[in-house]
C-alpha cells in the first residue's frame, strides 16, 4: 500500500540547515588555507627557513616537517570532535619521522630527540603547571562573586565591554598573559551570562597578549629579551603598538559583544563577596609575579633548569587549600586541553626553523603573522641570536601576532578550554578580524612615530662586522643568558 502523505517540512529549518552547511564549508575553506600557510611561509623564503646545516628530506625547497605540521593544523580544524587525538597523534608522527629521517637541532635519531626533550621540558612543564593552576585560580576568582558584582561598576553600553578589555590589558602587563586571559574570560562569562561572541573572545586574548608586549615581566618572549641583555626601556615602546591595537580591536569587539549580549547589570546586586577567596586569588597572583621576577633577575642562570613558575603557582594553591578547597573536579577537562596545547607546541618546536631573513622592520612585521602559526619562543630565540632588531617592534610582533589565530598563543588555547566555540579558525578569523587590523595599524603607527632602530646587541647574537653593527648601541644588561621559565 502506498502512502502519499509526507511529513511537513519547516522551510525555516531547511534554510537554517542550508545556512549552517554553507558556514561549515566556509570555515573549512578558510581553515584549510590557514593551515597550508605553514607551507607557504616556508616556500616564500626556503633559504631562510631551512638553514644550511639542514640535511633532512625536502619536497622541493621545503622540509617535509612543514607539510606534516600543516596536515596536523588542517586536521585539528576539520575534526572538531577529535582535536586532542589529532594533536597527540600528530606530535608522535612528527617525532617518529624526525627520529627516522630528519635531524633535530640537537642531533639525529633517538639521541637527538632525547636532547630536544631535555631542551624543551622546562617550558612544557611550566606551561602545563600554569594552565592547570590558572584553571583552578579562575574558579576561585569566579566563586569570590566579584564578577557578579562587577557589572555595577562597568558602563551600561558597549563601553562596559571595552573597560573590561582594558582591565585584562593592564593585568597582563604585570602577570602572565595566560592568567590575564583566564581571569578576563571568567569576568566576561559572568557579566555576559556566558554568551560571548567569538570576536570578543579573540579580543580578550588579544588584550592579554597586548598588555605583555611592552613589559619584560608580562610575556615569556619579552622576558627572554631581558635575560639576553636587552634593556627593558627598549621593549617598553611595544606599548605604543599595543595601545593603538587595543583602541581598534577593543572598540569593535565591545560593540560586537554588546549587540550579541549586553552586560547583565540587574542580577545578583546584593551578592556578598567571599573575601577569603579574594585573598587566595591575590596570594596566587603575587606568588607568580614574585617568582617570575626573582627567577629571571636574581637567578637567571638557573631559570631553565626547573619549572619554577608552574611549581610556584601550585605550591600557592596547595597552601591555600585548607582555607578554601580548589575545584578539583575541573582538573580532568583542563588537563585534556593542556595536553592538546602541549602537543601543538611540541610539534612547532620540532620544525627546522634554523635562521630568519635579515633583520628589518619588514621581517619583524612578517614574524607577527608567522607567530600566529608557529611557537613564538623559538622565533624569539632565533632573532636574539641573529641580532639587529628593534626589540620593541619584535616584542609587539611576536607577542601580539599570535592573537590572530586561537592556537597562536597559550592565552588563546587556555581561553578556548573555557569557551569551546573559540576552537574554530574560520569563526575566529570571521569574528576577530579586528585583531589583525589592530596588529597592522599598531605596527604602522610604531613605524611612523617611533621608527625602526636596531637595538642593543644581545649576548646570544652572532658576531657581525664592525661596520655593520649599530653605531650607538647601548651596552647590554649584564644578566646571564638563559632561557626563561614559560
Amino acid at each position: 500500500m502506498h502512502c502519499s502523505a509526507r511529513p511537513a517540512v519547516d522551510s525555516s529549518a531547511l534554510s537554517g540547515a542550508s545556512s549552517s552547511s554553507r558556514a561549515r564549508r566556509s570555515v573549512t575553506l578558510v581553515t584549510a588555507l590557514q593551515a597550508l600557510a605553514a607551507v607557504a611561509l616556508a616556500m616564500l623564503a626556503p633559504a631562510a627557513w631551512a638553514g644550511s646545516n639542514f640535511s633532512g628530506p625536502t619536497i622541493g625547497p621545503v622540509p617535509v616537517e612543514f607539510f606534516l605540521f600543516a596536515a596536523v593544523l588542517l586536521c585539528v580544524a576539520l575534526f572538531h570532535d577529535h582535536t586532542l587525538k589529532v594533536a597527540v597523534v600528530g606530535a608522535v608522527v612528527i617525532a617518529l619521522y624526525k627520529i627516522a629521517f630528519s635531524p633535530f637541532h640537537e642531533g639525529a635519531g633517538l639521541a637527538g630527540f632525547a636532547g630536544h626533550l631535555s631542551h624543551e621540558w622546562v617550558m612544557l612543564a611550566n606551561l602545563l603547571g600554569l594552565l592547570l593552576g590558572f584553571a583552578m585560580l579562575s574558579v576561585h576568582f569566579e566563586k569570590t562573586e566579584i564578577p557578579a558584582v562587577l557589572p555595577r561598576f562597568l558602563p551600561n553600553d558597549w563601553k562596559g565591554g571595552f573597560v573590561l578589555l582594558i582591565m585584562v590589558f593592564v593585568l597582563s602587563a604585570f602577570l602572565d598573559n595566560i592568567a590575564a586571559a583566564l581571569i578576563g574570560g571568567t569576568m566576561a562569562g559572568v557579566v555576559f551570562k556566558r554568551r560571548l561572541h567569538v570576536g570578543y573572545l579573540a579580543a580578550i586574548v588579544a588584550a592579554s597578549n597586548a598588555g605583555g608586549a611592552g613589559s619584560v615581566v608580562g610575556d615569556t618572549t619579552t622576558t627572554m629579551m631581558w635575560i639576553a641583555g636587552v634593556s627593558p626601556l627598549e621593549v617598553v615602546e611595544g606599548f605604543v603598538g599595543s595601545a593603538v591595537a587595543l583602541a581598534i580591536f577593543g572598540v569593535l569587539a565591545a560593540r560586537q559583544q554588546h549587540a550579541f549580549q549586553p552586560i547583565a547589570k540587574d542580577e545578583l546586586e546584593h551578592t556578598p563577596i567571599d573575601w577569603a577567596r579574594v585573598g587566595i586569588v591575590m596570594f596566587i597572583l603575587v606568588t607568580a609575579i614574585v617568582v617570575n621576577v626573582l627567577i629571571n633577575t636574581r637567578f637567571a642562570a638557573d631559570s631553565d633548569s626547573f619549572p619554577w613558575l608552574g611549581v610556584a603557582v601550585w605550591v600557592a594553591i596547595l597552601l591555600a587549600a585548607p582555607v578554601r578547597m580548589p575545584s578539583w573536579g575541573d582538573l580532568p577537562a583542563a588537563f585534556k586541553g593542556s595536553v592538546f596545547l602541549l602537543s601543538l607546541v611540541l610539534c612547532a618546536s620540532m620544525m627546522p626553523v634554523e635562521k630568519l631573513p635579515a633583520a628589518s622592520w619588514q621581517t619583524a612585521f612578517g614574524l607577527g603573522f608567522v607567530s600566529a602559526v608557529f611557537d613564538n619562543i623559538p622565533l624569539t630565540e632565533l632573532a636574539l641570536k641573529q641580532g639587529g632588531y628593534d626589540w620593541g617592534f619584535l616584542a609587539f610582533a611576536v607577542g601580539f601576532g599570535g592573537s590572530m589565530i586561537w592556537f597562536g598563543s597559550s592565552a588563546g588555547v587556555a581561553l578556548s578550554n573555557m569557551y569551546p566555540q573559540a576552537r574554530s579558525v574560520g569563526a575566529w578569523l570571521k569574528g576577530g578580524w579586528h585583531v589583525a587590523l589592530g596588529y597592522v595599524a599598531g605596527f604602522m603607527v610604531m613605524l611612523a612615530v617611533v621608527g625602526f632602530h636596531p637595538g642593543s646587541v644581545p649576548k646570544t647574537a652572532a658576531q657581525v662586522p664592525a661596520d655593520s653593527a649599530p653605531a650607538s648601541s647601548p651596552a647590554p644588561n649584564p644578566v646571564p643568558t638563559s632561557r626563561p621559565a614559560q
